[in-house]
């Protein structure tokens, strides 16, 4: 049937579908209205039938999420002309929005993931959204303290910069610049990953400038957010050469991470180990002779003897940060320089191969894929030489779980 027959000889029907206690049936009839307005002539009738378009924006707060979906992308189909845009954003329906918005936090992340849907289309639909008054309330909610309020927040703001656009408007809006907004680092850290770190970081130099003052400041909430970010975005080399340019502000945070590896809570030390491993990691055809340099340069960043740190944590009686250390070293084990570094370290190379160090799974685990690590590496067997080598090939082969077999001699007569 003809769009336009449908609105004018069945709008009546099409309200009551939506007043129906079958959840089918509103489905069904959402999905014509969004039928409907794809018609440049029939949306003209529907823009012109406020009650329906009214219980539309209402089911929204439907309690079956299937019927909340066929909504949002109904009203995104009305918002995508600039009629469809005034009677949404401007009119009695944004009361109607902000109405449904107060019923809960589910409800009215739905209604910023139509706002997101309608500002992707265009720099206007994306002006009428901004005027609304529910972007900046969205942007606001990364300082809330709920966690997943916020988490989900950074997704749909992840999505608003997915357009050019997009981008422009969080640029320009400089969220950096008021307040502190560790759900706008993490954020711009991710985005980062998907888009490209220089990229991101030459676009928006406020966010470099903000991780780093957060990496050297007092508040470890900032800080744990700015370790993290810093462990993204050093996760490839891209990014790695990224925060190398950054020159003596990266030098402090390495300092300070190195710091905090000795002296933060548990908790922090493992994020900073993570962290450690991330920055430091190099896949062997990424070894050039710079970017080996580089990573030893800042190894030696971390601490005034940064392989007896790690080793120190290593042999500690708690398995998250054994495990921890455990991980820093399988990150370099494939670099030259930190193989020279191993054989030169009075023990280091008994310690790889002491089975009686790893008292649980998870540490057997670590020191296994630490050890196949060294074996697999190109240069390993030239640096550690014959005997170091075939001790650690040897451990390879038996496995993480390898016990030594004990042999005792029964002697005639005893009990």
């Amino acid at each position: 049937m003809d769009p336009l027959d449908v609105i004018q000889n069945f709008g009546e029907e099409l309200q009551k579908g939506l007043f129906h206690p079958d959840d089918s049936v509103k489905i069904l009839t959402i999905s014509q209205v969004g039928r409907v307005v794809e018609d440049p002539v029939a949306v003209r009738e529907i823009l012109n039938t406020p009650e329906l378009l009214r219980q539309i924006v209402y089911c929204i707060a439907a309690e079956k999420i299937a019927v909340a979906k066929e909504a949002i992308q109904s009203l995104s189909r009305i918002a995508q002309s600039p009629e469809g845009l005034e009677v949404l954003l401007a009119g009695n329906l944004l009361i109607d929005l902000k109405n449904v918005m107060v019923k809960s936090d589910i409800i009215r992340y739905r209604v910023y993931e139509l706002l997101v849907n309608i500002s992707s289309k265009s720099v206007d639909s994306l002006n009428y959204c901004v005027n609304s008054g529910l972007i900046s309330e969205m942007i606001g909610e990364l300082t809330g303290n709920d966690v997943l309020v916020r988490a989900t927040c950074i997704e749909m703001v992840t999505s608003l910069a997915h357009t050019q656009h997009g981008r422009q408007y969080l640029a320009d809006s400089d969220p950096f610049s008021s307040f502190y907004l560790p759900g706008f680092v993490k954020f711009f850290g991710n985005l980062a990953m998907v888009d490209s770190p220089q990229q991101i970081c030459e676009q928006y130099p406020a966010f470099i400038e903000k991780v780093f003052s957060m990496a050297e400041g007092q508040d470890p909430t900032l800080f744990g957010v700015a370790v993290d970010t810093i462990a993204i975005l050093g996760s490839n080399v891209e990014g790695k050469l990224v925060l190398q340019k950054a020159g003596s502000h990266f030098q402090r945070g390495l300092n300070r991470i190195g710091h905090q590896i000795k002296n933060a809570p548990t908790e922090m030390r493992i994020r900073c180990l993570d962290a450690v491993s991330s920055l430091l990691f190099l896949q062997p055809e990424q070894q050039t002779e710079d970017l080996l340099r580089m990573t030893e340069s800042w190894f030696s960043s971390l601490s005034n003897q940064p392989l007896e740190l790690f080793r120190s944590i290593s042999t500690q009686p708690f398995p998250d940060l054994h495990c921890g250390a455990l991980r820093v070293f399988t990150a370099i084990a494939n670099q030259p320089w930190a193989q020279q570094e191993m054989l030169a370290s009075p023990g280091f190379m008994e310690y790889m191969v002491d089975r009686s160090v790893e008292p649980d799974k998870a540490s057997k685990e670590a020191k296994y894929e630490l050890v196949k690590a060294l074996v697999n590496s190109k240069t390993a067997a030239e640096i550690f030489g014959n005997q170091h080598y075939l001790r650690l090939r040897a451990y390879m082969l038996e496995g993480p779980y390898y016990v030594k077999a004990i042999s005792t001699t029964a002697v005639e007569g005893a009990e």
